[in-house]
């Protein structure tokens, strides 16, 4: 039986603490394996979606995809770049959280290998905490910002500085974080820099 195979049967009706000890299992499996395989596998074995696009154009397309599946009416989206996305497609967006918002658009600061999880920051949310954005959220990304574990994370963020407000989320099927709702649907869209 193929990996694949085998992470989708125990994703589902998994008790919280097989999944949890499903999830260690995982990522002692893949620690052999390219950073970018191993966040893959471990994000979508805690619910996430992940989609990997080639270039912008690819991304534009499975935003455009993913917006119309879950009928997206509103976005919460305050970064320019992907303002512009949204622009394209003609999806209407507010620069502020607001109630109505039925999904986030917002980038992150790193992807976590060891673990699946994404790490957010002032920066990709503003003062906003995660446990306020919208059940859906669609998160872009580079592949450069794939890192071994939180060390990794930290270490460069301590490089980069100013950065505060540091928070990570997972997929729906994670007990890592506190989750932001059980039925959060989160989208990664991973483009080679």
């Amino acid at each position: 039986m193929s990996l694949f195979k085998k992470l989708v049967g125990k994703i589902l009706n998994q008790p919280e603490e097989e999944n949890e000890q499903d999830l260690v299992k995982l990522g002692d499996q893949l620690k052999n394996a390219d950073l970018d395989y191993k966040f893959a596998q471990l994000f979508t074995h805690s619910g996430g979606f992940f989609n990997y696009c080639a270039d912008e154009a690819e991304a534009l397309n499975t935003l455009n995809h993913i917006l119309k599946i879950e009928q997206v009416k509103s976005v919460f989206c305050w970064d320019q770049d992907l303002k512009n996305f949204l622009d394209v497609i003609s999806i209407p967006y507010t620069t502020n959280l607001e109630l109505f918002n039925d999904c986030a658009f917002i980038t992150c600061e790193y992807l976590i290998a060891y673990d699946g999880r994404i790490m957010l920051s002032h920066k990709n949310i503003l003062h906003y905490h995660s446990s306020r954005l919208p059940e859906k959220i669609v998160i872009m990304a580079n592949v450069s910002q794939i890192v071994t574990n939180l060390n990794d994370a930290m270490s460069k963020i301590k490089r980069n500085g100013n950065i505060r407000n540091l928070t990570s989320i997972s997929g729906s099927n994670s007990k890592l974080d506190t989750p932001n709702k059980d039925n959060t649907k989160l989208f990664l869209l991973l483009l080679e820099d």
